[in-house]
């Protein structure tokens, strides 16, 4: 009889044991830093979602204003690239919302891929006859007038992706120079370097200043942090002080015009100078949507990296501020949700995509201002340029899934 009853007793606690509640062992597998992942079931962050969509539809109301004269003037069609620019917001909707929906854990898989795609694909532009040419760069890949992106953007990602995923499992590693600079600094100096070649200097930029940012976001030593902007200001003023001297080309034009443009306003200095008359003209409340004169092919890259130029003239300085205000707004919300985040895995991804639209936010105003010289770069959600708002927007659902999986409050 007793041992009738331990036998009992063990195959009653061992049914206890197998049947865990599922929140049980969840518990557990994070305990260990592995097993299950809970699945995206919350709310998405509905102020997110609403700045994201407003911008969307902000951008394009924008570009066919800024780019009907040119598009009537090439292809006869004046909404030509309205058209373009709407199917691929109409797509990026769809991925934003497709990826809100999964758990942005699944991310973690797809590190690798999208590290070697994005190297492969940035090589394969440097190869002749393979790469898309233009204004003196090969940033493309695709047909030239049908279908064309940069691997660039792609690379973007692959950095964000990746650098999440491995800061995220270091934690006080970060602080070692062998494990928490070294490696990561020698991804930025490779893709840095195969950008260079192209050349893009305004995606070299964002690329190194994202993956800056994450790795002083997790945990970087202050002194690497010191030593690091030291550096890159060291290397910025050499630069400049080489092209100054003639000793690099590259750039060289573009600094002398951005000291004075009025030096050379009809040929070098164009661009710029059209850019300050096309702000200046705009004043406090703007000359009326879709009324601007500079887009009538006096302002080169109107619809794309010169886009915000003609918002101001348009919309003026209350308008442009407006604009400038929602960018504000979705960056600001985006890290409030990094910093709710459930997971370094995930609040360092939403990190790295809200620093890459900062970043590039404010480097194009300030070029299309005069600020800092031209780097060709664009203003998301409405410069042209389907893939780059298509990626743009998938991102935004990386940020919408992150939000998802926010702890509910305690005691609420």
């Amino acid at each position: 009889m007793p041992q009738m009853e331990k036998r009992k007793r063990r195959g009653l606690f061992a049914r206890k044991r197998v049947r865990r509640g599922p929140g049980q062992s969840q518990a557990r597998g994070q305990s260990r830093g592995q097993g299950v992942r809970p699945l995206a079931a919350g709310r998405m962050d509905l102020p997110f979602l609403l700045l994201t969509l407003l911008l969307t539809i902000m951008g394009l109301v924008m570009l066919f204003s800024a780019s009907f004269p040119s598009a009537n003037y090439e292809s006869g069609d004046p909404a030509y690239y309205l058209k373009r620019q709407g199917l691929f917001a109409l797509l990026g909707l769809a991925a934003m919302l497709a990826m809100a929906r999964m758990d942005y854990h699944r991310l973690r898989g797809m590190t690798k891929i999208l590290m070697y795609v994005s190297v492969f694909l940035l090589a394969l532009v440097l190869v002749p006859g393979v790469g898309i040419t233009q204004n003196g760069a090969t940033r493309w890949l695709g047909k030239a007038g049908v279908l064309t992106f940069q691997p660039s953007e792609i690379a973007k990602l692959a950095i964000i992706v990746y650098f999440a995923d491995s800061i995220s499992k270091k934690k006080n590693l970060m602080e070692n120079f062998k494990y928490g600079v070294r490696p990561y600094i020698l991804i930025l100096g490779f893709f840095a370097g195969l950008m260079l070649l192209e050349p893009h200097l305004s995606g070299t930029i964002l690329i190194v200043g994202t993956g800056i940012v994450l790795m002083i976001v997790g945990g970087l030593d202050k002194r690497w942090i010191i030593g690091g902007v030291s550096g890159v200001a060291a290397v910025g003023l050499i630069y400049v002080k080489l092209v100054e001297a003639g000793i690099i080309s590259y750039g060289a034009d573009r600094i002398r015009m951005w000291k004075d443009p009025w030096i050379d306003a009809l040929d070098e200095g164009y661009q710029m100078c059209q850019s300050l008359i096309a702000i200046g003209s705009g004043g406090l409340t703007g000359v009326g949507l879709g009324k601007g004169r500079q887009k009538f092919l006096y302002l080169p890259e109107e619809h794309n990296d010169f886009i915000f130029a003609v918002v101001c003239e348009e919309l003026g300085l209350i308008g442009a501020t407006l604009v400038m205000l929602v960018f504000a707004l979705l960056i600001l919300r985006g890290f409030w949700v990094a910093l709710q985040a459930r997971d370094r895995f995930g609040a360092l991804l939403v990190v790295g995509i809200m620093t890459q639209i900062s970043l590039q936010t404010f480097l194009n105003i300030a070029v299309v201002s005069g600020l800092v010289p031209a780097t060709g770069i664009s203003l998301p959600f409405f410069s042209y340029g389907g893939t780059a708002l298509a990626l743009q927007l998938f991102e935004m659902g990386i940020v919408l899934s992150v939000s998802r999986q926010i702890p509910a409050p305690r005691g609420g």
